[in-house]
């Protein structure tokens, strides 16, 4: 033993190296796999964090907006509906209209109090539109808000609005910066007609997301005509911005989205959602953008964090793995020696298994010997006994006995054929010469050959077969299989029984299904039924030889199908074979 073992020592001190780097390889895969998912994770969970906060600040603000604009609409369609200023349209009294609408829109232009509210809804100029949405030009500009030519040509429309509209306008502030105006355009009905005469613009300053209410760092700005204009920013930022926000607006049907940017070397979030929908002014987007700086340096800690109980986890994972490998290797030198048992045991039984391959051989080969070696003296015998009876000198009950004998010498005969064809098929020397084999007609000769046979039994034969039914096959070897079943079906009868026979195509195959009445076959025996020298008989009273079922299955199995006992019990035995299609020589497939 410890001569076996030595040996073997270095060879296990191999595998628990390697083991132990297998599993501080599996342990440093599955650990880096564990902090790769975390960080994903986290990254996601800080990414969603942030977006919510975002949105929820920017609904907060929208709802501002909103009830801003809803104050703004009523102010402005209240203001649109005086009757002085619906007489001096339908009058085409146009050199009155900005003096009457002075005294109308003086509350609007010049808050008398001020209020929490009133600097949102101070108008900082008005104008009035033509039937064809053009601009009426006041005759005193500096009293109705001053505005440039390329400003006020920014009101016009292609026609008159019959709902309120929000616009943006750009505007030059003191000649060099420029601002977005927000402008409301009120529909104005004639008051006889009730068609549309005109439209009040009023223009505001927009509404500033920038508040107690915003977050930290944030900045806004609106998005008109392929620019952006956001003071916060620098022009160059503004110009790379605004580049952005046009693919995104043109590559989406989106009215609102959010992606990240870069705005003077630092990562912020950029939000952007339609300011006027439906609207005759051209779109207008709001911006917001928000610093993710913090974000970032909050998502590094915890990055850090993750790694250094990662590391911390991974040495662990070391320490632990060292010991299992120890503990895991310690049968292996047990193993390595018994290994070299199992090796010496394994060529023992590889040689038996040589000398049992060799001795089937030879049995197979006795087999076919002896089978040839008695059709001789069996044929002598057979031919001997058919001349005694030709004599006519005997008594009665000699011929009786020599009848006996002759057909004993036929069952000696089958018994020699059925052993020289079942050793010639385990030898591998039997080939199916595979023709068209009219399977219905072969069944139909057989029954008529058991008909004219002498039954003391008088069983009944039921049967169901289509005319023609081709499988494929040799015809001798496939009315042997045949043969044999509505043998056994006939001999393990019961008085007054009953054969049934019935056949019919399944997909690429035919099924012949044979059954008869009678003692079913006991549970224990039915998984030997297709054994050799197996008697299946309740009685086995020796009327077989136990080679038939066996034949009949191997020959099936020849032909590329099979024999199975499908059932065998309440007075009722039934086999089935299968067969493979054929076509019948001549037929061409449609």
């Amino acid at each position: 033993m410890m001569s076996a073992s030595k040996p073997n020592k270095p060879r296990v001190t191999s595998f628990r190296t390697k083991l132990q780097a297998a599993m501080m390889l599996v342990v440093s895969g599955l650990m880096a796999l564990a902090f790769y998912l975390a960080q994903r994770h986290v990254a996601a969970a800080a990414q969603s964090n942030l977006e919510q906060s975002f949105q929820a600040e920017l609904s907060s603000l929208d709802k501002v907006r909103e009830l801003r604009n809803a104050a703004l609409a009523e102010h402005c369609g209240a203001l649109a509906s005086r009757p002085r200023i619906h007489a001096a349209l339908e009058d085409n009294a146009l050199d009155l209209l900005y003096l009457t609408a002075k005294d109308e829109l003086r509350d609007l232009m010049e808050p008398a109090e001020p209020s929490p509210t009133g600097p949102l809804l101070r108008a900082k100029f008005y104008r009035f539109l033509d039937p064809t949405g053009g601009v009426l030009a006041p005759p005193n500009p500096k009293e109705v808000g001053q505005l440039s030519l390329k400003a006020e040509a920014q009101l016009i429309l292609r026609k008159l609005p019959e709902a309120q509209q929000i616009g943006y306008i750009v505007e030059t502030d003191d000649g060099t910066d420029e601002v977005v105006d927000e402008v409301v355009a009120a529909p104005i009905f004639s008051t006889e007609t009730g068609e549309l005469i005109s439209a009040l613009v009023v223009g505001f300053k927009p509404f500033e997301v920038i508040g107690k209410a915003a977050g930290a760092g944030m900045k806004s700005g609106i998005w008109l005509n392929g620019q952006l204009h956001m003071p916060s920013v620098s022009k160059s930022s503004q110009a790379a911005l605004g580049i952005e926000i046009a693919k995104a607006i043109t590559s989406s049907d989106r009215t609102q989205n959010n992606f990240a940017v870069n705005v003077d070397g630092a990562s912020q979030l950029l939000f952007y959602k339609r300011l006027n929908p439906t609207s005759l002014f051209p779109p207008a987007y709001e911006v917001c953008v928000y610093p993710l700086a913090d974000s970032i340096a909050h998502l590094h800690r915890l990055r850090w964090q993750i790694g250094s109980v990662g590391v911390l986890l991974l040495l662990g994972g070391f320490v632990a793995s060292h010991f299992v490998a120890v503990r895991l290797s310690l049968p292996v030198e047990k193993l390595a020696v018994d290994s070299e048992k199992n090796r010496a045991q394994r060529k023992r039984a590889e040689a038996a298994l040589a000398s049992t391959s060799e001795e089937l051989k030879r049995s197979a080969r006795y087999s076919a010997d002896a089978s040839h070696q008695l059709k001789t003296p069996v044929t002598v015998l057979r031919v001997g006994l058919e001349r005694l009876l030709t004599r006519e000198d005997f008594k009665p009950d000699v011929y009786e006995e020599l009848s006996a004998l002759l057909h004993q010498t036929h069952r000696l005969t089958g018994v020699i054929d059925d052993l020289l064809l079942l050793s010639r098929m385990d030898a591998g020397h039997l080939q199916i010469e595979s023709k068209p084999v009219n399977l219905s007609q072969l069944v139909e000769g057989w029954l008529d050959d058991f008909g004219a046979l002498p039954d003391r039994l008088g069983v009944k034969i039921e049967k169901k077969l289509p005319a023609e039914l081709y499988v494929a096959g040799e015809k001798r070897y496939t009315s042997l299989i045949v043969q044999n079943l509505l043998e056994n079906a006939r001999k393990y009868n019961r008085p007054e029984g009953l054969i049934r026979v019935s056949a019919f195509k399944q997909r690429d195959e035919i099924v012949l299904t044979i059954g008869n009445s009678g003692p079913p076959i006991r549970r224990p025996e039915q998984e030997h039924i297709f054994d050799r020298f197996h008697h299946s008989a309740p009685d086995a009273n020796g009327s077989g030889h136990g080679l038939g079922l066996n034949l009949a299955r191997e020959l099936a199995r020849l032909h590329g199908g099979d024999l199975r006992l499908m059932r065998s019990d309440n007075d009722w035995t039934e086999f089935e074979a299968y067969f493979r299609v054929a076509q019948p020589q001549g037929h061409c497939a449609s």
